[in-house]
């Protein structure tokens, strides 16, 4: 991937896209084609007019990308917006990053805060931040710490799932605890608390404090906490 040379954008204008070596953004530029680089840097404020190939990406400041967007590295500690395909192989979020349509890799790290219009497919997906997923999450291993306010997601699927909630670790008496929305979560050894759900269904199912789930469907155990609400349950 490596290109000719480096893009430095001081000031404010418009830029060539191509393939470059390392694009560094201190100042305001708008990128008009499709790019490709090894390392991209955002400390000021960009757009990516089109789609944009990087090897390792971090932003400080804004970066917006109007295409899809393909990496191997990103930690963002600004904002991203990305307005098509997300392939993101190793994210760590601690600002916000928002993808117009579906987001992909191998491991995600959440503590700041995710909107994704379509579905997020990761083998690993730890969130200690917040997120609103419109599709399906589906990862081998999902591990949710809910430290404040609601995150939502149409469906969960995955190998081994834990929500928990967590008390803010300054001020562990003070403020509310995060809360989980889902329509379906579906996996193998299910632990969740401070969630509501239509269905739960898995192997193992253990439905701990804080919990309304309307419909629990388990193959082996399940295990209620006594604050926890579940309508029904069956054994499939």
């Amino acid at each position: 991937m490596k290109g000719k040379e480096n893009l430095i954008i001081n000031g404010s204008g418009s830029y060539p896209g191509g393939r470059y070596d390392k694009i560094s953004v201190r100042g305001e530029g708008t990128i008009v084609d499709d790019v490709e680089a090894s390392v991209f840097k955002v400390y000021g404020t960009t757009e990516v007019a089109e789609n944009l190939k990087t090897g390792s990406m971090k932003v400080m400041g804004e970066a917006e990308v109007k295409g899809n967007v393909e990496l191997e590295e990103l930690l963002v500690m600004g904002t991203m917006e990305i307005g098509g395909k997300a392939l993101l192989k190793k994210i760590k979020i601690l600002g916000t990053l928002d993808a117009g349509e579906s987001l992909n890799g191998d491991t995600a790290n959440i503590k700041g805060s995710i909107a994704v219009a379509g579905d997020v497919e990761y083998e690993t997906f730890d969130s200690s931040g917040g997120f609103e997923i419109k599709g399906l999450l589906t990862a081998d291993t999902i591990k949710v710490s809910l430290r404040f306010g609601e995150s939502r997601v149409e469906e969960i699927g995955g190998g081994k799932i834990t929500i928990k909630r967590k008390r803010n670790s300054l001020l562990p008496f003070v403020g509310e605890e995060g809360t989980l929305l889902a329509k379906v979560i579906e996996g193998d050894d299910l632990y969740l608390e401070n969630t509501k759900a239509d269905i739960v269904r898995g192997n193992k199912v253990r439905i701990g404090p804080g919990c309304i789930i309307r419909l629990v469907e388990y193959k082996d155990d399940f295990i209620q906490d006594s604050n926890a609400t579940v309508k029904m349950s069956n054994k499939i």
